[in-house]
């Protein structure tokens, strides 16, 4: 079962919303191979504020798949970091989780993160954490929220989220299998939710694998 929402705003031609609909409703028609749970996918076009609007007004929920041939059909035609240009963020969430700090899912939370300047690698990196959630490889997956894909001109990024920051075993475990699955050899690190929120991150942050 999908479950898509509109919303006014574009990647390239056409809106993520309508792309991802008919990018489901083509691979609902060739499968379906069910997953373990329903994931969606998000994005967040960023253009300058207007005047008073609050934080994530641009985030928008694009589609909430359940199957791999979804899954594929719409990570082919839309969801990868290269069709994206100036600041904007790809998402993929637990379906009913927001990628935000209020969410009940996200607010005692924390994330990982890794920068990669190289357009090749980010969008490798990307993918296979993709297929490691869905794939539900990762041992704490209960812990885990979602993915951030941000492309920045100042350099790229990807930020794992989890829900229990202060059980540094779990993030730990979390941050090294992360690396494994992306083939990422530097340190990592991760930051805490409420250090981020008061804008006091702690320096080199919380964890580092």
């Amino acid at each position: 079962m999908a479950e898509v929402e509109t919303a006014p705003a574009a990647v390239a031609a056409t809106t993520p919303e309508v792309a991802a609909t008919e990018a489901g409703a083509a691979a609902e028609a060739k499968g379906p191979h069910k997953l373990h749970r329903q994931w969606t996918f998000w994005y967040d076009i960023q253009s300058k504020p207007k005047p008073g609007a609050a934080w994530g007004t641009s985030l928008k929920k694009a589609y909430t798949f359940d199957t791999v041939e979804e899954f594929w059909s719409l990570y082919d035609q839309i969801f990868r970091p290269s069709k994206l240009t100036g600041n904007a963020d790809f998402h993929l969430f637990k379906a009913g989780v927001e990628p935000k700090w209020e969410d009940p899912e996200c607010a005692n939370g924390g994330k990982w993160t890794v920068p990669c300047n190289r357009k090749a690698t980010f969008e490798t990196m990307w993918l296979e954490t993709l297929m490691a959630l869905i794939g539900e490889q990762f041992d704490e997956t209960e812990d885990i929220c979602g993915i951030v894909a941000s492309v920045r001109q100042r350099g790229d990024k990807l930020a794992l989220w989890t829900r229990t920051a202060s059980n540094e075993a779990v993030q730990v475990n979390i941050g090294k299998k992360w690396k494994d699955v992306i083939d990422y050899n530097d340190k990592i690190t991760y930051t805490f939710h409420d250090d981020s929120r008061r804008e006091k991150p702690s320096r080199g942050g919380r964890y580092t694998v």
